[in-house]
């Protein structure tokens, strides 16, 4: 790992006496005063809204992300608290608590905006058109609310049309359990849009729907099926979709497996497993540049994160596994990669309450993994420890600006999920792997990654280039 590697490093390079312990206690006693300067610096960029992952001398920001770099602050007031309310066991902040109050005067202007300020790109002109509202309604071009949560995006290089997948969730929510236990709605598919420009979607449909008379499939409405993620396999010609297929109860913690000739369906179900034998609640899929996959999923009642490559088909698993975040708890993985680096962004185990996403990098995909800490910047302090009230769910390349990303994230609406809201906002990886720490020792570490807050914001002017 770098962090150690560097450490080692360091340490070759002190040539003191080893017999003197004057020698010792003066290098122990420097050791602390550069710890406790660095800890000050975090500390001061904490505060002021800027996540710090080892401060890098980095080059200024590339003109087209310039804007996209600017950090916007979110400055709003948090009730007194409501002495009816409980505080909410799994929330990390007051924040957190008003955002799950059903009541919350904040409810229809800060976290689930009005329906009337909705964002529709076939009424949008001019200087309205192809900005990013996070948290606002999105309409498709029919004028409804797009339903794609805990979804993924496909680009098909065959039709060059990005194809959105995600679950459709336009029921009536309700407790599985008398009242208790997790929210949900029942199945009633995978969703389907598909754009030219990632901000006109059009519905192409349910390309994978629900059961509703038999009730020992699968697919069950009474059943789970949540993240689905679909790529596409060139030597076999096929679109496979991968999903975390449940129980009503979470029991049966598998992945479902379903295959289309088209990127619009109708997929075929070809049922479920348990991945190496293991539980699989939250999962994606990862197909790298020499077109082997990989899924991950969350494992061990979610106390592991584990990877394994596909078969060539990708109807399946190898036999191939690694387990990493050992006992962290971390779920909501979504992988992405740049300059041969990996980078995943995970959530914490909280329910539907938002919670703090952590970044985590490696040079292997099944090598050992490093949590370089959270990415969000901008908003206030308590909208980066609840990742701006969302949770992520897919990282989106835009290969003509490498370094650039769409962070794809829900914000969940426990009391009502068919309302449940998009949070895409610009990812950045800056700086490179040969820039050195500030204080000039001349070893690497690994970028910056950064997740920016914006209430308004949209692509660099040609990102698009088959429009």
């Amino acid at each position: 790992m770098r962090i150690n590697n560097l450490c080692k490093k360091l340490i070759t390079t002190l040539h003191c006496n080893t017999r003197s312990r004057c020698c010792v206690m003066s290098w122990s006693l420097l050791g602390c005063i550069l710890l406790l300067h660095l800890y000050s610096i975090i500390q001061q960029k904490h505060e002021e809204g800027v996540e710090f992952q080892f401060n890098v001398n980095h080059p200024h920001p590339l003109s087209h992300f310039h804007e996209l770099q600017q950090v916007e602050k979110e400055n709003f007031q948090i009730p007194p608290p409501n002495k009816k309310r409980l505080h909410q066991s799994k929330s990390i902040t007051p924040l957190v608590d008003e955002f799950l109050d059903e009541h919350s005067p904040l409810r229809h202007v800060v976290f689930f905006p009005d329906k009337t300020s909705a964002v529709d790109p076939m009424k949008s002109k001019g200087n309205d058109s192809y900005y990013y509202y996070p948290g606002r309604v999105w309409l498709d071009t029919d004028g409804n609310p797009i339903q794609a949560h805990g979804g993924g995006i496909l680009f098909d290089e065959n039709s060059n049309t990005y194809y959105w997948y995600g679950e459709y969730k336009d029921g009536l929510t309700y407790f599985a359990h008398k009242n208790k236990g997790p929210a949900r709605v029942d199945i009633i598919g995978v969703g389907c849009y598909s754009s030219k420009d990632l901000w006109t979607w059009k519905k192409e449909g349910i390309v994978l729907a629900a059961e509703k008379t038999n009730k020992t499939h699968d697919l069950h409405k009474s059943n789970v099926l949540e993240r689905p993620k679909v790529i596409y396999n060139k030597k076999t010609k096929k679109y496979v979709m991968w999903m975390h297929i449940d129980s009503a109860n979470y029991a049966k913690a598998s992945v479902g497996i379903a295959l289309s000739d088209t990127p619009i369906g109708p997929f075929e179900y070809l049922g479920s497993r348990r991945p190496h034998g293991y539980q699989s609640r939250d999962m994606t899929i990862f197909k790298d540049e020499d077109n082997v996959a990989y899924l991950i999923y969350s494992s061990e009642q979610n106390n592991v994160m584990h990877i394994g490559p596909l078969t060539e088909d990708y109807l399946n698993v190898t036999s191939v596994m690694t387990r990493i975040f050992v006992g962290q708890r971390r779920e909501a993985p979504a992988m992405f990669k740049h300059k041969g680096t990996y980078y995943m962004v995970t959530s914490g185990c909280t329910g539907w309450a938002p919670n703090e996403a952590l970044v985590h990098t490696s040079e292997s995909i099944l090598g050992t993994w490093e949590t370089i800490g959270n990415p969000c910047v901008g908003g206030n302090k308590m909208f980066r420890v609840s990742t701006f009230l969302a949770q992520s769910t897919f990282v989106l390349p835009l290969t003509k600006f490498p370094g650039l990303f769409i962070f794809m994230a829900d914000r969940w609406n426990p009391s009502e999920l068919r309302d449940s809201r998009y949070v895409w906002l610009p990812l950045i990886v800056d700086g490179s792997d040969d820039q050195a720490l500030e204080y000039g020792f001349g070893y690497t570490l690994w970028p910056r990654v950064s997740i920016y807050w914006h209430k308004k914001w949209k692509l660099p002017m040609g990102w698009n280039t088959f429009k």
